[in-house]
């Protein structure tokens, strides 16, 4: 199952890239209130943790690079998009050492590619590791301890942890 959804992944992301938003597609107007910055930063400047819009980016760009954290709401005002997001920021650092971005969506109508292969049906997150497949979702908000607990089961993280510090070996 796994092997045919990446391969689905894989082909639905290059046929989106050829998607625009043309003058016909309607602005709500609505942005996410509490994204105010696009950016967590911590005690350095190097070690910054990204909120980014699904509208605005290439999920693309992040594979075999970053981690990918996607939120996923009906709408900007969603109470569990809030609680999600929050939850990301208070382990802001953590996520970063675990090399990931956090892309949030909360807007069905504009269909961003990543929409269009999770196909959620309302409120989700999902895990998706560098090498591009969906290794977890859900359709609740999940603690940054979740998250964690999920990213450091991965074979690429425990080979990154291997390679950060030998002495396990």
């Amino acid at each position: 199952m796994k092997p045919i959804f990446t391969l689905v992944f894989a082909l639905h992301f290059p046929l989106a890239a050829f998607a625009t938003n043309g003058p016909d597609t309607p602005d709500t107007g609505q942005d996410i209130p509490s994204l105010a910055a696009d950016t967590v930063a911590g005690d350095d400047a190097a070690e910054t943790l990204l909120f980014l819009d699904a509208r605005e980016i290439d999920a693309r760009d992040f594979i075999w690079v970053n981690r990918m954290i996607v939120v996923m709401a009906e709408t900007p005002n969603d109470p569990q998009l809030e609680r999600q997001l929050n939850e990301l920021r208070e382990r802001a650092n953590e996520f970063v050492a675990r090399d990931a971005v956090v892309i949030f969506d909360a807007h069905p109508q504009d269909r961003s590619p990543l929409r269009q292969v999770l196909r959620p049906s309302g409120f989700v997150t999902a895990i998706i590791d560098k090498d591009g497949e969906v290794k977890a979702r859900r359709p609740a908000v999940r603690t940054g301890r979740e998250f964690m607990a999920i990213i450091d089961r991965f074979p690429s993280r425990r080979q990154e942890m291997l390679e950060r510090l030998p002495a396990g070996r």
